[in-house]
Parts: structure tokens; sequence; C-alpha cells
């Protein structure tokens, strides 16, 4: 007997449709899709967020220097003109009052960065190994606020890309998940039937996080 369902398809389609679907459930909470699909969803869905509740406090906060780019009142980053060769700035701006760029012989265009001091997450062993694990199995989620209000996929395909940022769900199984579930002994999922599909009368369910 299978250890797994095959769900009739090959091993790269089964394992794309398995990833899509656990990326869906934990970015959104809840998924549509059948019976059998969401056994299997559920088994790996359930993995990651007991592996999260294990390894969410393992790791040490560390101060490091980083650079920023500077932004004006708009929100837009900063930038000015310096020597090619020599880097000493020729102009404090790029532009001029009528808002063109200006040209000045052997001067290239920069963004202007300052250092801050950041503190940032430093995984311990056991912990980064938990998170390539989880990048293994979750696909890279983009969120578009644009997007979001499109009324059609058409609309939402065609939205520019200005405001998209990357959505980490590692962190969120790490900070959100891990911190939820603390204490709970599995049971993170729950399955509720909707009904029978019309087509195939493949049975229907709702798979969410409780």
């Amino acid at each position: 007997m299978a250890k797994y369902r095959k769900l009739g398809r090959t091993s790269d389609q089964r394992k794309a449709l398995l990833r899509n679907q656990v990326t869906n459930l934990l970015y959104h909470g809840k998924i549509v899709t059948t019976q059998a699909k969401a056994k299997e969803v559920q088994k790996i869905a359930e993995g990651l967020i007991a592996l999260a509740i294990k390894e969410k406090d393992n790791f040490e906060t560390v101060t490091v220097t980083a650079k920023v780019p500077r932004k004006d009142d708009k929100g837009n980053r900063v930038k000015q003109i310096v020597d090619k060769d020599t880097k000493a700035v020729l102009s404090e701006k790029h532009r001029d009052e009528k808002g063109k760029i200006l040209r000045i012989e052997n001067g290239v265009t920069v963004t202007v960065y300052d250092e801050v001091q950041k503190e940032i997450k430093k995984d311990m062993p056991s912990r980064l190994h938990a998170r390539h694990k989880m990048v293994k199995v979750l696909y890279p989620v983009a969120e578009n606020p644009s997007a979001k209000n499109s009324g059609t996929k058409k609309m939402a395909r065609k939205a520019v890309k200005k405001g998209v940022k990357q959505v980490d769900l590692v962190a969120k199984l790490f900070d959100e998940y891990g911190p939820r579930y603390e204490g709970r002994n599995g049971g993170y999922t729950r399955i509720v039937k909707i009904g029978q599909r019309k087509g195939d009368a493949a049975m229907q369910v709702l798979l969410e996080l409780v």
C-alpha cells in the first residue's frame, strides 16, 4: 500500500500541486480543495507548523551596521552627482529647478546612503536547518495592494510592479504560528466537508487553520 496519495498525477506535478496548496493555506489561513488533496496538504502543513513551534525561539539577537537609501519628503531616493573617478561630490542634486536631469562632465548619478544600526535575528544551526526545510516546500509569495482591489484576474496581472512586496512566509511561521500554537499537541488544522463537486462528484472540503 502506498504511503501517500498519488492524486492521479506524476511525481513532479503532485509535488508542485501540494507545494502550491500548502503555501496558500499558510498565507490565507484556509483553502477549498478535494478531500484527498486536503489530507496530503494537512500532513505537510502540520509538519511545518510543528517545526516552527520547536525552533521559534532558537535564535540570538545581534546588532549590525546596514546601509539604507536616504529618502526625501515624498519618499523618493535622494541622489547626487559624483566624479566618476575620484567619487568626489560634484552636485548635491541631480535635477535642476525645472526637473531636468543635470549633465556634468565626468559625473555619474548615485543614490545617497546612510549607515544605521539594526538588530537582526541570527538563526542557530537547528533553526537555520528548519528554515531551509520550509523554503524547500513553500513558494515565494508577492503581495500587491493595487491588485487586491482589482475586479478581475486580468486586471491583477496588469497591476504595476511598483508597491509589490515579498511576503516572508517562513518568518510568519516562526513569529506568528509558532507562538499561536505553542502548547498545542498537534491538530493545527481542520477539515470541514462542503459537499460533492459538480461534474465528477468529488468531495470538496474546507481546510483551515484552527
